[in-house]
């Protein structure tokens, strides 16, 4: 008998989860308060990568879901993804040379771009430092089409995917998940997959279990639609940019967004501006709108995936790298689920561990 799973979420991580348990032939619910894509996916700067600053258990996690993107790319038709690569000079020079001194040691190397490289790599930027450095094999996608996509392939492999209803909190008997309660009453299931982003914490905090974790808030600013201006993603001091498919383009403090602190439409306005001065053909493009999205963050940065307190029918899946990390974790907590295999990759991501207590 197939095993039937709740996945709590349906932006990009638990759309994956759900794809994948489908695929491998699980009965799979998605239940989401309220549109399907989630909040954190909407408002994610979407970036691909490996090459900023982790740790290296963190970083051959992110090396294996780009690698996994690939193949899921590959058999899901419409996940459109731009492996367009970016350039990165977000760094004092020395720390910056370090950096990619530390990933070519691991396995990526970065190529070294002198200032005439890169103009040819993105002709329309004014300001340009000395050198920087470019990661090739990096992307970009539109996320909350990319979720919307999985979401769909998950369906046609047979799952039942809920929008609008939110989880009041996790059904329990004799200290064992059963499923969840909802306004309709209790859904009961063989395993519950808690993928819900910021609500992780309230939800487990249900059946007894904490775990500390933040959700700080990150604003992006979106142009106006314009042609093309930008190959690709460009990392530098101040501003983070990529253009989407659509022609707008997205700008962050950083890539995760700066924190609005209560004057998001000044901060989105001064965005602007950076872009408009920094790219050629922006100056009168405008802001169409920005986004706060709130990042589920573990309390020491990384990701938590598995049973919290070996909770039998609960499995937890909560990170802020959501878009790179996705289709690993999507792949990862399947097998788990399934058929009981952990990959060796999650060692030191168990949710259990002293710093999230």
């Amino acid at each position: 008998m197939a095993k039937r799973v709740i996945v709590i979420g349906s932006g990009i991580i638990g759309a994956s989860i759900a794809w994948h348990l489908a695929k491998a032939g699980a009965e799979v619910t998605v239940i989401e308060a309220g549109g399907t894509g989630g909040l954190a996916t909407r408002a994610s700067w979407a970036w691909i990568n490996a090459s900023w600053g982790n740790p290296e258990p963190y970083f051959r996690l992110r090396l294996r879901s780009i690698d996994h993107w690939h193949r899921m790319q590959s058999e899901i038709g419409g996940l459109a993804i731009n492996w367009c690569g970016g350039l990165i000079w977000d760094l004092p020079p020395a720390e910056l040379d370090a950096h990619a001194a530390e990933r070519a040691q691991w396995g990526q190397p970065l190529r070294r771009l002198r200032r005439e490289e890169i103009h040819a790599v993105e002709p329309n930027l004014r300001q340009l430092p000395d050198y920087g450095y470019f990661a090739a094999g990096e992307g970009m996608l539109e996320p909350l089409a990319t979720a919307r996509t999985l979401l769909s392939a998950a369906s046609a492999a047979g799952a039942d995917v809920i929008s609008g209803m939110p989880v009041k909190w996790l059904a329990e008997e004799h200290g064992r998940v059963t499923g969840v309660m909802t306004d309709e009453g209790v859904i009961h299931a063989d395993e519950t997959v808690v993928a819900a982003g910021a609500n992780t914490a309230q939800l487990l905090d249900s059946v007894g279990i904490t775990l500390r974790m933040s959700a700080p808030a990150g604003l992006l600013s979106h142009s106006k639609p314009a042609p093309k201006l930008l190959n690709g993603l460009v990392m530098t001091p101040g501003l983070h940019i990529r253009q989407t498919a659509e022609g707008r383009i997205v700008a962050g403090a950083d890539f995760a967004g700066a924190d609005p602190e209560g004057n998001a439409e000044a901060l989105a306005a001064d965005l602007q501006a950076k872009v408009g001065a920094m790219v050629e053909g922006a100056e009168g493009l405008g802001l169409a709108f920005f986004t706060v999205g709130y990042r589920p963050t573990p309390a020491d940065g990384f990701s938590a995936i598995g049973r919290p307190h070996g909770k039998n029918g609960l499995y937890l899946v909560v990170t802020h790298s959501g878009v790179t990390l996705a289709a690993a974790l999507g792949l990862f907590a399947a097998q788990e689920l399934l058929n009981g295999t952990r990959d060796p990759l999650l060692a030191t991501f168990s949710p259990d561990r002293p710093s999230l207590a």
